[in-house]
C-alpha cells in the first residue's frame, strides 16, 4: 500500500526517520529552498537517493489542500509489537512509561495524543486493533511526524494492561469520577501505563476494570470536561514531571 505525507514538518520527520519505504518526492514548482525545513528535506532525500519531482501545486493540491508545497509518497505505517516497547524500556533501563488508547475515532485527538507522547517520553502507544483511528497520513500531519519516531502496537487494550502488569507496570486510567484520585495526588513510582478512553463514552467497562486506579485532571472552570486529546496530553505531562524528579 502507498500513500502520501504532505507538509515540512511531516515529510522531514518521515525522512529523518526512514522506518517506511520511500518512492518519491513531489515538490510544488517556484518553491523557496531556503525557507523552513524545506531545505533540509530536500538535502535528506538527495543523501537517501530519493527521486525528486517539481510538480504543479495543482497536483499536491488533489492530495491534501495545505500541502506547504510538498508531498512525499511512501509505505503504510509499520506498526510494531508490545515486545519491542518492552525490549525499547530494557535498553534504556528505564522503567515503563506506556500510553493506551481506548477507542480514539478522531484523527485529530489520535494525532494530538501521539505528539504529546513523543514529546513527553512515552516509549510507546497502544491502539485498539477494531473501531478506533488508525495511523493515516492525516494523524501524521496532526502529530507533525512524532508518530514516526514511537512505537505504536494495534492489540486488544486488556491484554496489553495484563502484560504491562508482568513487566511492573501500574496502570491509571484517567476519567472524571468520584473515585479517581487527583493526579496531582498520586506519586507515579515504577512503571506507568495511562489508559485515555473514547471522546463520547470514556473508558469500556473491561478495560476500566482492569485499571489499578483512576485519576482526574483538576477542574476549577464551568465547562464538564476537556476532551480526550488535551486531558491525555496534561496527564502525560503530569506523570513525565513526576519521573524525571526521581531520575
Amino acid at each position: 500500500m502507498r500513500e502520501w505525507i504532505t507538509g515540512r514538518n511531516p515529510v522531514y520527520e518521515t525522512l529523518r526517520v526512514s522506518k517506511r519505504e520511500i518512492f518519491r518526492l513531489w515538490l510544488a514548482e517556484g518553491n523557496q529552498e531556503q525557507s523552513g525545513h524545506l531545505n533540509d528535506l530536500i538535502q535528506l532525500a538527495k543523501q537517501k537517493k530519493i527521486n525528486i519531482e517539481r510538480v504543479p501545486k495543482s497536483k499536491l493540491t488533489e492530495i491534501y489542500a495545505n500541502h506547504q508545497g510538498v508531498a512525499l509518497q511512501v509505505g503504510g505505517y509499520r506498526y510494531a509489537s508490545l515486545p519491542e516497547m518492552l525490549a525499547l524500556v530494557k535498553e534504556r533501563t528505564e522503567n515503563p512509561f506506556i500510553l493506551l488508547l481506548d477507542l480514539i475515532q478522531d484523527p485529530q485527538n489520535l494525532g494530538t495524543l501521539l505528539r504529546s507522547a513523543e514529546s513527553f517520553g512515552v516509549q510507546g502507544v497502544i491502539i485498539p486493533s477494531s473501531r478506533a483511528a488508525e495511523v493515516t497520513p492525516a494523524v501524521v500531519n496532526v502529530s507533525s511526524g512524532a508518530c514516526e519516531h514511537l512505537l505504536i502496537a494495534q492489540m486488544n487494550l486488556a491484554q496489553a494492561i495484563d502484560v504491562l502488569k508482568e513487566a511492573g507496570a501500574w496502570i491509571y486510567g484517567l476519567e472524571f469520577s468520584e473515585q479517581a484520585v487527583p493526579i496531582e495526588n498520586v506519586d507515579f513510582k515504577g512503571g506507568v501505563g495511562l489508559v485515555v478512553g473514547s471522546e463520547g463514552s470514556g473508558l469500556r467497562s473491561l478495560v476500566r476494570s482492569k485499571c489499578d486506579q483512576m485519576v482526574c485532571l483538576p477542574r476549577l472552570g464551568k465547562v464538564d470536561s476537556l476532551n480526550a486529546a488535551t486531558a491525555g496530553s496534561i496527564a502525560l505531562y503530569v506523570i513525565q514531571n513526576v519521573r524525571m524528579k526521581k531520575l
